[in-house]
């Protein structure tokens, strides 16, 4: 019950910041969705006991996955869904604690939590580069330009 809950709050969430970077109207429930459906990939395979750096990545290029296959279908630019897409996902809360430990004089607390931070956000990137690569394969073969012989 909680994690339903949890994806209904994320949708909620996901659409309002779409509406805050004007995502086009037509792709706020759709970006909203993806936004939903990330973070319940993102909560499953961490259940599944995966580590939150290889959850993150799995649960980004699910995002990214969508939100290219959609995009594609209902002819808007990739980074109008891929964005409420990965929000979801932005570790936030980490870099604040980060900073507060660095504040606080706490600095080696600071330093693994900033690792941590900068290892999900490289994860949050690696999957949407993995999707961008998936699908920008094979495009241009063909295309090539041959001088005249």
């Amino acid at each position: 019950m909680g994690l339903i809950i949890e994806l209904i709050i994320t949708f909620i969430a996901t659409v309002a910041f779409g509406v805050i970077f004007s995502v086009p109207k037509r792709a706020l429930l759709i970006g909203g969705a993806i936004g939903m459906i990330t973070w319940g990939i993102l909560q499953t395979v961490q259940m599944a006991g995966a580590n939150p750096v290889v959850s993150t990545a799995v649960a980004s290029l699910t995002a990214a996955t969508f939100s290219h296959l959609l995009a594609k279908r209902i002819r808007i630019p990739v980074t109008a869904l891929v964005i409420p897409g990965i929000l979801p996902l932005v570790p936030g809360s980490r870099a604040y604690f980060t900073m507060l430990s660095f504040v606080e004089g706490d600095y080696l607390n600071g330093l693994e939590v900033g690792v941590q931070t900068m290892l999900q956000a490289g994860a949050i990137a690696s999957g949407l580069v993995l999707a961008l690569a998936i699908f920008s394969f094979g495009k241009g073969i063909g295309h090539r330009y041959e001088p005249n012989r």
